[in-house]
């Protein structure tokens, strides 16, 4: 494709360069606006770089983050994460493990002879919760915690608070009368500090002087156990301290250990899931968040859309001719392919050059109704249709716009020998 040479769309004829003719039938050298593979190459290759370093990026922190959450908690799994060795140290204290991943299992296992471990209670649903706190209350057995939060204390544990600030110190002194506490000595507990609890509540493991395990003891001898952090029970901290000491002794007082996986395969949690809104499962911290970024938007909008005051003219420090200003905005028309534009700047111009020469006033040179009847009376060849030609629709191509260009022209020329 060719770039034509379209007319002054806005300047006056008094504007022209006389060197070079508005209309002189020469065409301009063949200039071809196409990138190159290669120039797109060179404008692109940044942007799809970073695209595929991101992608790297994202993948292998996703194989990481997999990696390492692997088989975390679970007795079963050798992993760093896992609990595996717990598991055996209790067996070879003649104490079985089972793991079960659904409420119904969780409930029904619920005795005197049984410790229930709830690996992470905060992802149980407010049904889930309640259907184990009703099993486990009175039982006689013991019901283990691990880093339980505000979403699951209030069923769960309805007499205890969390503390928003979790522990700085991952190790702490029992400082407390619980026996186990006090045989296993220094232990890696901190994470989640309660602030509130009942009166009748061992409290161990204080940092900042709130305790980072409680023991809440219930009718007919059972008890509830909060643990802050999940540490003392994981492979690659059990050797630590008094960890493993501390997990044998709130894990084997009874004969049978139960621990509870949460599952999304769990029929009950589905079922619960199925009744709550899109915005029931996003966490309030998400809904704050949202409503903090749309008022930043709108202060930013009002910010960026405050008035700067009217525009003030400013001389170009250097005299541009007419022609290389016509050029330029051509260039700019023909790269936008803004044929309609174009066409209408030069028949606006045309229109406003024309109506004091055919007396019209210029607040009426854009009316048809006022410009053509005397346009047509200026003119010297009788049934003349002008109305096309000034107020016509836009043309097709750029050939079509060339010939508009030199149609205003002759007309122009016309009136003004009439």
């Amino acid at each position: 494709m060719t770039t034509q040479h379209p007319p002054a769309p806005a300047a006056p004829p008094s504007a022209q360069d006389p060197a070079t003719p508005a209309h002189s039938g020469e065409q301009p050298p063949a200039t071809s606006t196409a990138r190159t593979p290669r120039q797109l190459w060179t404008r692109t290759r940044g942007l799809l770089i970073a695209a595929v370093i991101l992608v790297i990026a994202a993948v292998t922190i996703a194989l990481v983050r997999s990696g390492a959450a692997h088989g975390r908690l679970d007795p079963r799994s050798a992993d760093p994460g896992g609990s595996r060795a717990v598991a055996q140290l209790l067996a070879d204290r003649g104490v079985t493990t089972r793991v079960v991943t659904t409420t119904a299992g969780a409930r029904d296992a619920a005795g005197p002879d049984t410790t229930l471990l709830i690996a992470s209670p905060d992802l149980l649903t407010d049904r889930q919760q309640a259907q184990l706190h009703a099993a486990t209350t009175d039982s006689g057995g013991r019901t283990v915690l691990i880093a339980p939060g505000a979403p699951s204390l209030g069923t769960l544990a309805p007499d205890v608070t969390a503390d928003p600030a979790p522990s700085l110190d991952a190790l702490a002194h029992p400082d407390c009368s619980l026996p186990a506490a006090r045989r296993a000595g220094d232990a890696e507990t901190g994470g989640r500090r309660y602030a509130t609890y009942p009166a009748d509540a061992d409290t161990c493991y204080r940092s900042e002087s709130l305790p980072t395990l409680l023991r809440l003891p219930e009718a007919k001898g059972g008890d509830t156990v909060l643990i802050g952090a999940p540490d003392i029970l994981l492979n690659a901290r059990l050797d630590q301290q008094g960890n493993a000491s501390l997990a044998l002794q709130l894990l084997g007082s009874r004969p049978h250990l139960v621990w509870y996986l949460p599952s999304l395969s769990d029929d009950a949690a589905a079922t619960d899931t199925d009744r709550r809104s899109f915005f029931d499962l996003l966490p309030s911290g998400w809904l704050w968040g949202t409503l903090q970024l749309f008022v930043a938007a709108v202060l930013a909008a009002f910010w960026r859309g405050r008035r700067l005051g009217r525009l003030v003219p400013e001389r170009l420090p250097v005299a541009i001719r007419a022609s290389e200003a016509v050029e330029g905005r051509a260039r700019l028309y023909r790269k936008a392919d803004a044929r309609d534009r174009a066409a209408s700047a030069l028949r606006t111009a045309t229109r406003t050059r024309l109506a004091p020469l055919i007396g019209v006033p210029p607040s009426q040179a854009h009316t048809p109704e006022t410009l053509l009847p005397a346009l047509t009376a200026a003119l010297r060849t009788p049934g003349q249709d002008p109305r096309l030609l000034l107020f016509g629709p836009p043309p097709a191509n750029d050939a079509a716009l060339s010939a508009l260009a030199d149609q205003l022209d002759a007309l122009e020329r016309e009136v003004r020998h009439s």
